[in-house]
């Protein structure tokens, strides 16, 4: 797997990378929109599966989900008690077993790796072994291929946009300074450099520290690096990428710590979601490692459940694998194990069956992403307007640029994007505009540079503010001035060839009204194989600013603009820590409802216009996320949205799912149900029966029907479940199915 996020622009500064993972079965990587390396950042790469390891689950249940040894409500799993001791004991003697086995029939099969927390399994390297050698073995359940992953005003406005302020003054949290004290969080990415001063661990309490303490202090207080190599090649947790870090700031950096971007001043302190949590850096993409297997995923959420981690973090994916994909059963075993597991959507959006594993996962906290209305930006003025543009990984002016404009033409709103040879000479010394898509920056910018151009600005193909751009990752890279306007812009860019254009060498912070609008790279549900809703909850992923490693920039401490579902994952990871702080008894499935079933609806955006409000749950989920309102959750569900599967179409069925309701108040209360917002004809959906009414931490069970009339519309049937008490609604709940 990979980090879920788009390319990492300029690392001093306004980079917009958000790490979007991309999961194959068995390794994982961040979560950029546009990973360092892709096209421009309008594709993201999926890793394939690892054919030369695999991850064999044994019969018998973990011990996160054995009934002897399961924690109940919301504690977790006692590893001094003689119960867990005895089915440790257990496990391992099947194991002992497995391996005997192997060196009996398989003797090629090297094992590198075990599991009895969220799975109960072994890792293997087959040299040359079958799949289908080990899944003939007695007490194995399943064998599955490892998949790769790949790392995706005066108020900080992503914090805004989530009511993070306003989470922190209510009465659970007690304050800014105090909230998701005595949290910690995992973050499973890249790792984080401790030096950072998002990182600075005076006021934290003195505090065991775990790992390679090169890298540890009292606010990360673990640090271990995860790979097959890392003894041989001399791994360590260090932050050699700049993700993890990224990712670690949103999640927890400390109160109102200044940042300067590229020269510029941030008009705010920058605070991660929850400022007084704790971390730990489970690094998985050690030095210029780009991809994980599944193994080492395993290994790391493993060892954070051991190490007490609250929270995990996982800004990475892969291919998604069906509902037998055995990182997403683990990360469903250590939710019910109560570690809240919060997971990037992906990055291959747009389009339907686009989300990647493990965010497939049904028990994840999956994410995704939208904008966050701000940039650091040059001031451009051309023909009669002026606009401002975004930098990233290439050239900037050091002085005013004043040229003529070159518009290259094509059918993208008037605008070509350059990605084959223009003529030659025909942009010479102009000021080039072009659009967004089709091929890398790198290569599109290179191209005007060969007609002549003396600088490029490209031209965004969706909604919202400018990114910042990232190079390809090729040794040729273009060495003019490159920057990226707005999608608002594009008509009167188009409109001004041959009018005289300058850009400003003087870079300012530009703050926007561009809020809330889906990011196109966003991926979406359902699953590929139950038609489960996915993402959960969208959070902000787009213009992210945050922390990054003191090496990519030339004045520490370095901040840059990311964007990606990597980017919105932590802003749950975070809220999931603020949540924990306030109802530490919760358990992790009810810290996960109040995330999703409270979100904000009707105000996200689609990515095409940034105008038309969209409410498909397989784009938006249960709706963006907002945190004051989850601190105050007052009712639990479970599932947090409901599915009922792919349906014939001339079949006419009647299929009925259950949902708990759980009291999470102090007093006794009454809930009424209703069903609303139904999307499409011939299908209808309800639930029964009309009110339930529970006791302090009290639950029920309520049905939900789906009729499907014979010859129901094919395609996406969807509604919302709502629960209200005393006239105010209180949680709402997707309800999809699709009729085939």
């Amino acid at each position: 797997m990979s980090p879920q996020y788009r390319i990492p622009v300029a690392v001093l500064a306004s980079t917009a990378a958000a790490l979007a993972i991309t999961l194959a079965p068995a390794g994982a990587s961040t979560q950029q929109a546009d990973p360092p390396g892709s096209t421009g950042g309008d594709s993201t790469a999926v890793a394939s599966p690892d054919r030369s390891r695999a991850i064999v689950q044994l019969a018998g249940d973990p011990l996160s989900t054995s009934v002897r040894t399961r924690p109940s409500g919301g504690h977790r799993i006692d590893f001094g008690s003689s119960a867990v001791r005895n089915e440790r004991a257990q496990l391992a003697s099947q194991r002992a077993a497995f391996k005997q086995w192997l060196r009996a029939h398989a003797p090629a099969v090297r094992v590198t790796g075990e599991y009895d927390i969220a799975l109960n399994a072994v890792a293997v390297r087959l040299n040359g072994t079958p799949v289908s050698t080990l899944a003939g073995a007695p007490g194995v359940r399943a064998v599955q291929l490892q998949g790769t992953y790949r790392p995706t005003d005066d108020h900080d406005p992503d914090l805004s946009i989530i009511s993070a302020q306003s989470a922190w003054q209510a009465s659970q949290v007690g304050g800014s300074a105090g909230a998701g004290r005595g949290v910690k969080v995992a973050i499973v990415d890249t790792g984080i450099d401790v030096s950072h001063p998002c990182f600075d661990d005076a006021g934290f309490p003195a505090t065991r520290q775990l790992g390679d303490t090169h890298f540890t202090n009292n606010k990360v207080i673990v640090a271990r690096v995860f790979n097959n190599k890392a003894k041989v090649m001399g791994y360590t947790p260090a932050a050699m990428q700049e993700h993890g870090t990224h990712v670690a700031g949103t999640v927890a950096c400390d109160l109102d710590t200044p940042a300067d971007v590229n020269g510029v001043t941030i008009p705010y302190g920058v605070s991660g979601v929850a400022p007084a949590a704790q971390l730990g850096n489970y690094n998985i993409f050690p030095a210029a490692v780009d991809d994980a297997r599944s193994e080492d995923i395993l290994d790391a959420l493993e060892q954070a459940y051991t190490d007490g981690m609250d929270v995990a973090n996982m800004s990475l994916g892969g291919s998604a694998s069906g509902i037998d994909d055995l990182l997403t059963v683990a990360i469903d075993d250590l939710d019910r194990a109560n570690m809240v597991v919060a997971v990037a959507a992906g990055n291959s959006g747009p389009g339907h069956y686009t989300v990647e594993s493990p965010g497939s996962a049904q028990r994840a906290l999956t994410a995704g992403a939208s904008t966050v209305p701000h940039f650091v930006g040059s001031p451009f003025s051309f023909g009669g307007g002026s606009t401002g543009l975004a930098a990233g990984d290439f050239a900037t002016v050091s002085t005013d640029l004043t040229a003529p404009i070159g518009v290259v033409t094509g059918s993208i709103g008037g605008l070509g994007d350059a990605c084959s040879a223009l003529p030659a000479g025909s942009l010479a010394g102009k000021i080039a505009v072009l659009s967004r898509g089709g091929c890398a920056f790198s290569v599109k910018i290179r191209t005007a540079q060969a007609a002549g151009a003396a600088a490029a600005v490209v031209v965004n193909n969706v909604a919202g503010d400018p990114v910042s751009m990232g190079q390809d990752g090729t040794a040729d890279q273009p060495t003019i001035p490159a920057y990226m306007a707005s999608l608002a812009d594009r008509a009167a860019l188009a409109a001004a060839d041959g009018a005289s254009g300058t850009i400003g060498a003087t870079t300012s912070y530009i703050s926007s009204t561009n809020v809330d609008i889906m990011a196109g790279f966003s991926s979406q549900g359902p699953t590929d194989a139950d038609f489960r809703v996915k993402p959960d909850v969208v959070a902000p992923g787009v213009n992210v600013l945050s922390s990054i490693p003191a090496s990519f920039c030339d004045t520490p401490p370095c901040w840059a603009f990311f964007q990606g579902t990597s980017m919105a994952t932590p802003h749950l990871a975070g809220s999931a820590a603020v949540v924990i702080g306030a109802h530490p008894s919760w358990s992790a499935a009810a810290v996960r409802s109040a995330i999703v079933n409270t979100a904000d609806q009707g105000v996200l955006k689609d990515s095409a216009t940034g105008t038309s409000v969209v409410d498909d749950v397989n784009v938006v989920g249960a709706g963006r996320e907002d945190l004051l309102s989850a601190v105050g959750a007052t009712v639990a569900l479970g599932p947090v949205s409901t599915s009922f599967g792919s349906t014939a179409a001339g079949s006419g069925t009647t299929l009925t799912r259950t949902v708990t309701v759980t009291n999470l108040g102090g007093s006794a209360a009454t809930y009424s149900l209703a069903v609303d917002s139904t999307t499409g004809s011939g299908v209808t959906f309800s639930g029964s029966p009309a009110s339930v009414s529970l006791a302090p931490g009290a639950s029920a069970t309520v049905t939900v029907r789906m009729v499907a009339a014979r010859g129901a519309a094919k395609g996406d049937h969807q509604a919302m479940l709502r629960l209200s008490a005393g006239g105010t609604e209180v949680a709402h709940s997707a309800l999809y199915a699709f009729i085939k």
